[in-house]
C-alpha cells in the first residue's frame, strides 16, 4: 500500500530522457536525501504546470509510486540558475558535480552540509568564468564534508607545487587564480584517482 505524500525543497540534479509522458529527474532534499522523481508532461498547454530542469531548485510535493519512485503532484519553482546554460563549459562542470552528489547516498546528518554546498556551487557555477575551479573546490568539499582526510591523507602526496597551486585554488577568490585549465584538469584527476582507491565515493 502506498504510503502518504511529502512535501520538500529540492534541487534537480539529473535529467534523464523522457519516458512516455513523463520526465525522469533525480533531485535532492535534505529530509529525504536522493529522490527519484516523475513529472507528468501535459498533453496540452497548462498555465499552472511548471516545467522542471536541471539545476532548479524547488518546492515539490510527492506521491509515492513502486521502487522507490516518486510522482510530482505540485511544483513550485524557487531558483532557477539560468547563468549555466550560457556556457557549455560551466555547463560541463556543473553536471559533474551534480552528478557527484547523484551517485552517492548522502547521510542524514550530512545532508544540510551538501544542500549548503550545493547552494553555493550552482550559483558561483551560474556566474563563473573558471568553472573547473568551481568544480574542483567543490567536489573537494564534498569529500571533506564526508569525512575523507584530503588534507592529511591526499595533500602531502601531491608534489611541492602541486600542493600550493592546491592551496591556492581552495583558498583564492576566482579573480586571484591564475593555474591554466590543462592545470586544474590535472590537479581534478589527481584527486578523483584518490577518491577512487581510498574513499566509497562513486566518482563516475
Amino acid at each position: 500500500m502506498a504510503g502518504p505524500p511529502i512535501s520538500t525543497e529540492a534541487h534537480i540534479l539529473l535529467k534523464a530522457s523522457p519516458k512516455e509522458t513523463f520526465q525522469p529527474f533525480t533531485a535532492f532534499s535534505i529530509e529525504h536525501g536522493n529522490l527519484r522523481i516523475l513529472h507528468r508532461v501535459p498533453r496540452k498547454p497548462s498555465p499552472s504546470y511548471v516545467a522542471l530542469d536541471l539545476f532548479d531548485h524547488v518546492a515539490l510535493t510527492l506521491d509515492p509510486g513502486n521502487a522507490g519512485i516518486w510522482f510530482v503532484k505540485e511544483a513550485r519553482l524557487l531558483t532557477r540558475h539560468t547563468g549555466i546554460g550560457y556556457r557549455y563549459f560551466r555547463l560541463q562542470h556543473a553536471s559533474a558535480f551534480t552528478s557527484l552528489i547523484a551517485r552517492n547516498s548522502v547521510p542524514e546528518e550530512s545532508r544540510e552540509v551538501v544542500d549548503r554546498l550545493i547552494t553555493t556551487a550552482l550559483a558561483a557555477f551560474g556566474l563563473a568564468d573558471r568553472p573547473d575551479i568551481v568544480g574542483f573546490k567543490s567536489f573537494y568539499c564534498f569529500a571533506r564534508d564526508e569525512g575523507y582526510p584530503l588534507k592529511q591523507q591526499w595533500f602531502p602526496t601531491l608534489p611541492r607545487q602541486d600542493r600550493t597551486n592546491v592551496i591556492t585554488l581552495l583558498n583564492r577568490p576566482l579573480s586571484e587564480q591564475t593555474l591554466d585549465r590543462d592545470g586544474v584538469a590535472r590537479l581534478q584527476t589527481r584527486m578523483e584517482e584518490y577518491l577512487k582507491g581510498h574513499t566509497d565515493i562513486l566518482v563516475d
